[in-house]
């Protein structure tokens, strides 16, 4: 309807533009006209008896160097007495006149025409180049109305299909029989299914993951519980009690690892600030010295550059180490030692934590990114989501994370961040760095 009303306005302002056209092109025709005439009676003066009757479309008058009248065509005419030499527009009671007037050989000519007969002939030039588009604007509009409804007719099966999906419907539309300007959208469309549709089932995955292993530490403290409410003496309710605190912090520990998991997701959106990795690095060490220091390890800095600095989520970060550095405690021997370093290789950002601990199996090394996946052997049990937290913000970042031997045993972390200035792929995956296997998980 708009597009018909769209040609039917426009169909109108040709009319009017066509018209003032025509108009302009007669009032030039017509105007030379007139002063022709003019000029052609300079050296005859018709007598009286030559007046005609008003037939013509313009009038003449003639005076002679005194002002008499000498000559009138039509009888009757409401011309003004006076000429005004040239070309005017005069006003009378019977409507407008375009006049010319010269002054030839001691007489003066005017000849004149109504405004009014132009404007009917443009009217009428107007009319007749118009016509044919008028005449032919209702089967315009029946083509208009048909060409774009069938054009538009797979966009409504495309929104139908679409309206009556349920959020667990996410199959792709078929593109049998679509035409070609509707492909762009529905292949775009299939795409966002697609990408929701792995989205989903990765949540549903999460969640069935997070279910199952939050069952085990539920059951074990209210096995606890039950301990702790039947324990007969001070000294076994203190070992229960102390037992179900345990298990608290293990579940607490658990649900927090789980929630950072969930922030650090690769599709969330990056909050862009900048992160001093200097300051982070100074930071987590401080955070996790009581934890190193009653394992006994050494925990520090082992090199930053106050010029290593990454645009990206700070708190994202922070997980990101810390579950580097609380992964290398617990791993570190006894008595042992954790470096962690900041700085920048190649014009990249990057992060380094290094450990004295066993290191991880070169069979091992392909799952260790995968959720709740947790080694065989260990000193500690843990969640199991360390480095699938750190896989996650390092993806949401464009880094990649690199697992190597540390030199005399041992584990070496790297987090490389894209170079300054570049800008992150937020769902590239970890890259493997050279001469070591891709990680994308801290140990768990």
């Amino acid at each position: 309807m708009t597009l018909v009303a769209a040609v039917a306005a426009a169909t109108v302002v040709a009319s009017v533009l066509v018209y003032r056209l025509a108009l302009r092109e007669i009032d030039a025709l017509q105007d030379y006209h007139l002063r022709q005439i003019a000029l052609s009676l300079a050296d005859q003066v018709p007598s009286r008896r030559e007046a005609t009757d008003g037939q013509l479309d313009f009038v003449i008058q003639i005076w002679s160097s005194n002002g008499e009248q000498l000559y009138l065509s039509s009888a009757g005419t409401d011309l003004p007495e006076v000429a005004q030499l040239g070309f005017a527009t005069v006003s009378a009671p019977g409507g407008d006149w375009r006049v010319f007037s010269a002054q030839l050989g001691g007489e003066v000519i005017q000849v004149g025409q109504p405004v009014r007969i132009r404007q009917e002939r443009a009217f009428a030039a107007a009319v007749r180049t118009i016509a044919p588009v008028i005449l032919i604007l209702p089967l315009l509009t029946i083509a208009v109305w048909w060409l774009v409804g069938r054009a538009l007719a797979p966009f409504g099966t495309i929104a139908r299909s679409l309206g009556s999906r349920t959020p667990a419907t996410l199959e792709p539309i078929v593109e049998d029989g679509v035409p070609e300007e509707a492909l762009p959208l529905v292949r775009s469309l299939n795409d966002l299914l697609a990408r929701l549709a792995t989205a989903l089932a990765a949540q549903r995955a999460f969640v069935a993951d997070a279910a199952h292993e939050l069952r085990t530490p539920l059951a074990a403290l209210e096995l606890q519980a039950q301990l702790v409410a039947r324990a007969s003496d001070p000294q076994e309710r203190s070992e229960a009690v102390s037992a179900l605190r345990g298990g608290l912090d293990r579940a607490a520990h658990l649900v927090a690892q789980l929630l950072t998991l969930a922030r650090a997701e690769p599709d969330a959106p990056v909050t862009g600030e900048p992160v001093h990795l200097d300051e982070l690095v100074a930071q987590t060490i401080a955070d996790h010295a009581l934890v190193a220091e009653a394992r006994r390890v050494d925990l520090g800095a082992q090199g930053t550059a106050a010029d290593a600095v990454v645009h990206g989520d700070g708190a994202g970060l922070r997980a990101l180490l810390g579950n580097l550095v609380e992964n290398a405690i617990r791993h570190a021997r006894e008595g042992g030692r954790v470096d962690v370093a900041a700085g920048v290789s190649g014009g990249r950002p990057y992060l380094e934590v290094v450990d004295d601990g066993p290191g991880i199996p070169d069979a091992e090394r392909a799952h260790v990114f995968d959720r709740f996946y947790r080694r065989r052997s260990g000193p500690e049990p843990g969640t199991g989501l360390g480095l699938a937290i750190v896989k996650a913000v390092a993806e949401r970042h464009g880094a990649t994370v690199s697992l190597g031997d540390t030199p005399g045993g041992g584990l070496t972390v790297r987090v490389e961040f894209p170079a300054r200035g570049a800008e992150p792929a937020t769902s590239r995956t970890a890259e493997r760095a050279p001469g070591a296997p891709s990680v994308e998980d801290a140990r768990a």
